[in-house]
């Protein structure tokens, strides 16, 4: 168990995140607030995933001044344009289908809110899909519904094991969390452990 400073509030309902977290060591626990999750028609596309962890944190503010607060967002951009969580099976195999045979990018931002400072740090990876057939994608959206997932995958289901043929960039970021920049956020909250 990694021991930090202050108590560690997870603001998000996703469980991968939630193991992640957990995976890494890390103690908290989850409060969500809601959010508007909509941002400037003129914002960059990767810039729309920080927005969102920022605006995230920025409903905390004030709220749990010892406690430091933990935030993120994930968007999927294929040629500029954000695939969000679909609304139905329709909206899933448009989204599948348009993944397929291409390359996209996925962005994680995560937002800390310590101190009562916000620090925002975007990652980002492509993602290579295979050409997938139409029954594959019918298949996986029947047995993984993965309707709460930007761009309708997960990587670490059965579509991440037999489409995707090369990854640029963190596993973890695809997944939701790039767990390698979260540690770097916390690092300075560790209480020094001795070794002896």
């Amino acid at each position: 168990m990694i021991f930090l400073q202050k108590k560690l509030t997870l603001a998000s309902n996703s469980p991968r995140r939630r193991q992640l977290l957990t995976d890494a060591g890390f103690e908290f626990h989850v409060e969500v607030l809601p959010t508007d999750e909509t941002f400037p028609a003129d914002l960059p596309s990767d810039e729309v995933a920080a927005y969102i962890s920022r605006e995230k944190a920025e409903q905390f503010r004030g709220l749990r001044p010892d406690n430091i607060v933990l935030t993120a967002d994930t968007v999927v951009i294929s040629g500029n344009y954000i695939l969000n969580k679909p609304a139905n099976r329709d909206e899933a195999f448009e989204m599948l289908k348009n993944l397929s045979g291409k390359s996209h990018e996925v962005i994680t931002a995560v937002s800390l809110l310590a101190d009562d400072r916000i620090t925002t740090v975007s990652d980002q990876a492509t993602v290579h899909f295979r050409d997938l057939d139409d029954w594959e994608i019918t298949y996986y959206i029947e047995h993984y519904k993965p309707f709460d997932k930007a761009g309708s995958y997960g990587i670490q289901e059965w579509i991440g094991m037999v489409a995707i043929e090369k990854i640029e960039g963190s596993f973890y970021t695809i997944m939701g969390l790039p767990v390698q920049v979260v540690y770097r956020m916390l690092q300075p909250y560790f209480i020094k452990q001795s070794h002896t």
